[in-house]
């Protein structure tokens, strides 16, 4: 895909829309000078040829466009309400208490909290279709016709199964489902959840964890592809700094320290903590996106990757992940036949690191001999300040870098 005049827009479930939307239609908006900071028109994006859109969203899924664009990081100002397409006014209410509560207790972004919604809707509005009405509340409300609620929602889900594409949209739709289920047994507003089991009726596979990471050839034409300087911050975020797609996405000057010779990025909280990444390779590139940035808009935010269309000031991961496939698929770059993920350049970093690693120790054999030692680790640890080390490693990380973006 990426020609409009070439997609099935009827055949694309939402996660595959979403998809389409952040690997092709913002790319083509933003191409065409469109300001992605502030949600897009519809006549914007009919003008770039993707009119298609809405007709599909408003048939198959049930959405208006500016709905749809909520679930991709533009919120629509205008409304707080949403449409569920469902007339059962229990299970509306149920539904929206739900959604409320995953959004006020859970944590999660606004965009996954509107995607959550869209597929409980979807599923709402696929049970009344197939069985008349979308009494979904009141026929968990004791035990008596279990059997037959459960062959209900097994009817839903071989809809599901049929219609959706992929196993990962299945198991995102029956997660959702699930948790709504187990709201309302948590609540005492259900006798059971009748989904609890249908998962082992289908084969769904979410996919190994792919593990595998880019090649120091596939990463240099990545880099050598990167039209612009956000793109190469980009690959250099992911590939030749290690960070994940959600650290790029926020990235803040104020975390950069960049005028001293240990040139990095700190971390007040990460993953596993407080902590520092070394800018071993790339600040030059680091510097010209921030002096771009200042520039051109005197009331910069201070995000590497500004929005002005999200509450948090900046991108999201998940637009992280598919402008990296995005370049990857004009760069030409495969892992195992499909465009790689951000987590791959993360990969790279690492598996990189591991051979700048070994090529120290390797370095130290000699001086190992000469001390009795069969083991160079000894040498590292015993006879190295942890400043020699922390050197002696960035100097060969920083030449395998140099390898990979350089050639």
């Amino acid at each position: 895909m990426g020609k409009a005049e070439q997609i099935n827009w009827s055949r694309m479930s939402l996660e595959e829309l979403q998809d389409y939307w952040n690997a092709y239609i913002e790319i083509d908006l933003e191409r065409n000078g469109i300001d992605l900071n502030s949600r897009p028109t519809y006549e914007e994006i009919t003008e770039a040829g993707y009119s298609g859109i809405a007709y599909a969203l408003r048939r198959h899924h049930n959405m208006t466009l500016s709905q749809f664009l909520a679930t991709v990081g533009y919120a629509d100002p205008a409304s707080d309400s949403y449409t569920w397409g469902i007339d059962d006014k229990t299970t509306i209410d149920e539904l929206e208490a739900f959604v409320r509560t995953i959004d006020r207790r859970r944590g999660l972004a606004q965009s996954t909290v509107n995607t959550k919604q869209a597929r409980l809707a979807q599923f709402a509005r696929v049970y009344e279709d197939i069985h008349g009405q979308a009494d979904l509340v009141e026929r968990v409300g004791d035990g008596s016709n279990r059997q037959e609620e459960i062959q209900r929602l097994l009817a839903v889900f071989d809809a599901f199964h049929r219609d959706l594409e992929s196993d990962g949209s299945k198991l995102k739709y029956y997660g959702d489902v699930n948790q709504f289920y187990d709201h309302l047994e948590r609540r005492a507003k259900a006798a059971f959840n009748p989904v609890a089991g249908i998962k082992a009726e289908y084969n769904w596979q979410r996919g190994d964890p792919n593990n595998q990471p880019l090649t120091t050839r596939q990463v240099r034409r990545l880099y050598e592809a990167a039209d612009d300087p956000a793109e190469k911050i980009l690959v250099l975020g992911l590939c030749a700094w290690g960070l994940r797609r959600n650290e790029v996405a926020s990235l803040h000057h104020s975390q950069l320290v960049l005028e001293t010779d240990d040139p990095h990025i700190a971390f007040e909280n990460r993953k596993n903590g407080p902590g520092t990444v070394a800018l071993l390779y790339g600040v030059d590139d680091l510097v010209a996106r921030i002096d771009w940035l200042s520039g051109r808009d005197r009331d910069w935010n201070g995000y590497v990757f500004p929005s002005r269309a999200s509450n948090s000031g900046h991108i999201i991961g998940g637009t992280v992940q598919s402008r990296f496939q995005t370049l990857a698929d004009r760069a030409d770059v495969q892992v195992g036949g499909e465009l790689p993920t951000s987590k791959m350049g993360r990969r790279f970093w690492y598996t990189t690191y591991l051979k700048a690693q070994k090529q120290l120790l390797e370095s130290l054999d000699v001086i190992a001999g000469e001390q009795g030692s069969s083991d160079p680790s000894v040498v590292l640890n015993n006879y190295l300040s942890e400043a020699e080390r922390r050197k002696y490693r960035r100097d060969f990380m920083r030449e395998r870098l140099s390898e990979a973006f350089e050639g």
